[in-house]
């Protein structure tokens, strides 16, 4: 079994979801709403934890869409996405950056909506980009090898523990 090291567990994770979600509120305070996108996976595990926090903090109407997308191959399979987005404050969320490559693709299918404005929220960013997109919000970044790679354990809309292997 690989090595794997423990870099942020359940109590790390409540405070960086909560600190992101004052963020994005501060970002938006002058909306009435926000639509939050999750990358399918843990993007969708993130984003369901920020809007529930979001709902508690702030008098935002916050929603949560899906994006189906395969991360390994984008260009595959047709991305889907489950909301209109026309005029709204949007925010792409996903559980870990790595090379920027699924930010970009995912980006793709939000630019078929005129959008009010697009912020990109990350749980865990690593600092390889290879692909031109940078977070505007992160809970948590580290600075890995090439080989490294990290793990974000969901269980269902719980977001357990994040690993470095």
């Amino acid at each position: 079994m690989e090595q794997r090291t423990l870099i942020l567990d359940n109590t790390r994770i409540d405070k960086k979801l909560q600190r992101m979600a004052y963020q994005i509120w501060e970002r938006n305070s002058n909306e009435t709403s926000v639509l939050l996108v999750g990358i399918q996976g843990g993007g969708l595990a993130v984003a369901n934890n920020i809007a529930a926090r979001l709902r508690k903090i702030s008098p935002l109407n916050v929603e949560v869409a899906s994006l189906k997308m395969n991360k390994r191959q984008p260009l595959a399979e047709n991305m889907h996405l489950d909301a209109d987005l026309t005029g709204r404050s949007v925010v792409l969320v996903d559980d870990v950056a790595n090379s920027g490559k699924t930010l970009l693709y995912a980006l793709k299918p939000l630019l078929n909506y005129e959008l009010k404005k697009i912020m990109i929220a990350i749980l865990v960013d690593r600092k390889h980009k290879t692909f031109p997109v940078s977070p505007d919000i992160v809970g948590h970044s580290i600075a890995t090898t090439l080989q490294e790679h990290i793990l974000v354990e969901t269980n269902n809309n719980e977001i357990e523990a994040a690993y470095l292997s």
